[in-house]
């Protein structure tokens, strides 16, 4: 089964690396570093900890850890891969100098095997579900401790893990630490292979994302640039087909609040461009951010008249959501699985969200049932309830109080995968 399952790898490999070089026609960063997707890039010259993100929601929810990481460890190296550029500009901005960002490699034998020549890692955690026997192979092959943190695994997937029969099995046999995020979870980890006695459940170290301490005060920055004496609603991390429809619920909007602004942040930097033409195709006055510079006077010249402000910039979305009256969180209303709720939640920002949340079920089911997030169909209702919310500031409060409630009151994870990486790196 191996056999055939690397011999797969090798046959997508090249059309993967192809899809990439042409994305990169559009967004150059596709074509940085592209070595490191085969296991080259610079050695390191000692051993550390490797910490794999495959994109932005597992990078922010990475950093409580490599916070702990480097206070608890100061001297062991951190290396953090990810997939995609927009994880890998993440982390970049997140770590700054302290943490050393490339992308992990294909899960080929020989690309496996370079990587690991190069970064040495004493402790591999990787996040959430990425399950890659070559990876997890070479491991164990080099005793490796790998910890699987606030993992999770649908039940649908257990069933197609399953056909795959020793496949995966033996991949979790290689002394794999769980750190589930359900008992569910941990239950299905075991069905498929995991170690019983390795198998733990410590929650979804998502609800220990800290706020960083001066978001807050961006955020009112923010509104006074953009939207002084303003109401304000952020679409954050939309995708394409999402912008046409936060705008026909803009125009509700605008019939019992002429004045309410629109802040739009894609979730792909290589669209910004696209969204743009969509916001101006509707007819719509429009400022993009990275245009909008205050004059001599700390005045955005035109601001006062526009309806949209396009966010085309990266790493502000936490800012923007701090700036809002109400946050509608994006790759919902299509079946893309959603985004993460709990940083409008932590920040008291009602929530709105689509039907589709399958990415992080638990989440949105936790503040659906708790009154923190409520779910819209389509564009009419979104526009609707943002209307009625913008409407309400006392039920504004009481939502947002829910949400931060929420996250609370479920802190705790980190403390529990610490309590099981931290006699792994003093072995």
């Amino acid at each position: 089964m191996r056999f055939l399952y690397v011999l797969a790898v090798y046959v997508a490999a090249p059309i993967v690396s192809l899809l990439m070089l042409v994305r990169g026609l559009k967004d150059r960063s596709y074509w940085r570093n592209f070595g490191e997707r085969f296991g080259f890039g610079p050695r390191l010259d000692e051993p550390g900890v490797w910490i794999h993100a495959v994109s932005v929601g597992e990078v922010q929810a990475a950093a409580p850890l490599v916070s702990s990481l480097r206070q608890h460890f100061p001297d062991v190296p951190l290396i953090v891969t990810t997939f995609t550029p927009t994880g890998a500009a993440r982390a970049r901005a997140l770590f700054k100098d302290g943490v050393r960002v490339r992308y992990v490699p294909f899960d080929l034998p020989g690309a496996v095997r370079r990587f690991f020549d190069r970064v040495r890692p004493r402790l591999a955690v990787i996040f959430e579900t990425e399950l890659w026997p070559n990876m997890y192979h070479e491991c164990g092959r080099r005793r490796v401790p790998l910890v699987l943190a606030s993992a999770r695994i649908s039940a649908k997937s257990v069933g197609r893990y399953r056909k795959l029969g020793g496949l995966f099995r033996d991949a979790l046999s290689q002394g794999v630490v769980v750190a589930a995020q359900t008992p569910g979870d941990a239950e299905r980890f075991r069905e498929i292979g995991a170690d019983p006695d390795k198998a733990h459940v410590t929650g979804n170290i998502k609800f220990d994302f800290a706020v960083p301490p001066n978001t807050v005060a961006h955020g009112q920055r923010l509104r006074e640039l953009y939207a002084q004496g303003r109401p304000v609603w952020v679409a954050g991390s939309t995708h394409r087909g999402e912008e046409e429809a936060v705008l026909e619920a803009h125009k509700l909007i605008h019939g019992p609040h002429p004045r309410a602004l629109l802040v739009i942040v894609p979730r792909h930097p290589n669209r910004f461009d696209d969204v743009a033409k969509v916001i101006e195709s509707a007819g719509v006055r429009f400022m993009r951010r990275s245009r909008a510079i205050p004059d001599a006077d700390g005045i955005i010249r035109g601001m006062g008249t526009a309806d949209v402000l396009l966010v085309d910039t990266l790493g502000e979305l936490l800012d923007f959501y701090a700036a809002a009256d109400v946050a509608f969180v994006g790759g919902s209303l299509l079946p893309i699985g959603g985004h993460n709720l709990l940083e409008p939640a932590a920040l008291g920002v009602p929530i709105l969200t689509g039907p589709h949340n399958f990415n992080s079920e638990d989440i949105a089911k936790l503040l659906i049932s708790r009154g923190a997030a409520e779910v819209v169909s389509d564009s009419r209702a979104l526009g609707r309830r943002v209307a009625a919310l913008l409407s309400d500031p006392d039920e504004r409060s009481r939502i947002g109080a829910a949400g931060q409630a929420s996250v609370d009151s479920n802190r705790g994870a980190l403390a529990k995968l610490l309590g099981l990486i931290n006699p792994l790196l003093q072995q």
